[in-house]
């Protein structure tokens, strides 16, 4: 009876312990490449802690959803925000650098830009940023907010730049033209954009906020510019971003 039972009992253990040689689990897969490799060419998979009936992130069957991963590992349809004003004024004194564009009568090209404001991103890769923002101004002929009256138009611009260089992100831009009589629209204007911008390495990253104005020149004369100031920031405004 020994000599029937060894050689049964010595295969029972080297395919157990081949068995346990693998590093996976497969369905449908008998060599799975991965934890849990999915070994079919038209299955997927299906958790019922994502659908609509359990998760308030699925709104329901008319769209199809991004699926995230947090920092613990758990898959998630919630895709958190870096920053989003949520109800509060984005842009006030407390980060604005400078909110009066000014172009004085007779300037030389007619066009004036400066920083509005700044904020940081810090990245440990190579990440794709969206921003939205909705940025107020008014319109005057000079810092003492006095009407415009020579019914000619001013080009307000409004972008972003990362870390100073040249390209223009979230770049959008609006005709002001006033009357005669200065019997001007009153309130705020706004300028409203959102883009994709690319941050190219880890690290921390700086994104500026500009303004750009200009009134032109008389036939393109040098030293013809209008007299314009475009005062941003004074109105509630909105920025959100968030990295993918």
């Amino acid at each position: 009876m020994k000599k029937i039972y060894q050689p049964i009992l010595f295969c029972a253990f080297v395919c157990n312990y081949s068995y346990a040689q693998v590093s996976g689990v497969g369905i449908n897969e008998d060599v799975p490449q991965q934890t849990l490799h999915l070994g079919t060419s038209n299955g997927t998979i299906r958790v019922e802690g994502l659908d609509n009936n359990n998760n308030i992130y699925n709104l329901g069957p008319s769209n199809t959803y991004q699926l995230y991963v947090d920092y613990q590992g758990d898959m998630t349809l919630y895709n958190g925000t870096l920053f989003n004003n949520d109800g509060y004024d984005a842009f006030t004194t407390a980060n604005i650098n400078d909110s009066d564009a000014v172009i004085l009568d007779g300037d030389a090209d007619g066009l004036q830009t400066i920083q509005i404001s700044s904020f940081t991103v810090t990245v440990n890769r190579p990440s794709l940023l969206l921003i939205k923002y909705n940025l107020s101004f008014e319109v005057f002929a000079n810092t003492e907010e006095d009407a415009l009256k020579d019914k000619k138009a001013r080009r307000i611009n409004t972008f972003f730049r990362l870390n100073g260089s040249t390209r223009k992100y979230c770049h959008v831009s609006k005709s002001y033209t006033g009357g005669s009589l200065g019997l001007n629209v009153a309130g705020m204007f706004y300028n409203m954009s959102s883009s994709y911008m690319i941050i190219p390495t880890a690290g921390t990253h700086t994104i500026e906020v500009f303004g750009e104005i200009s009134s032109g020149l008389e036939a393109g004369t040098p030293n013809t510019g209008l007299a314009t100031c475009v005062k941003f920031g004074r109105g509630d405004d909105t920025l959100m971003y968030k990295l993918y």
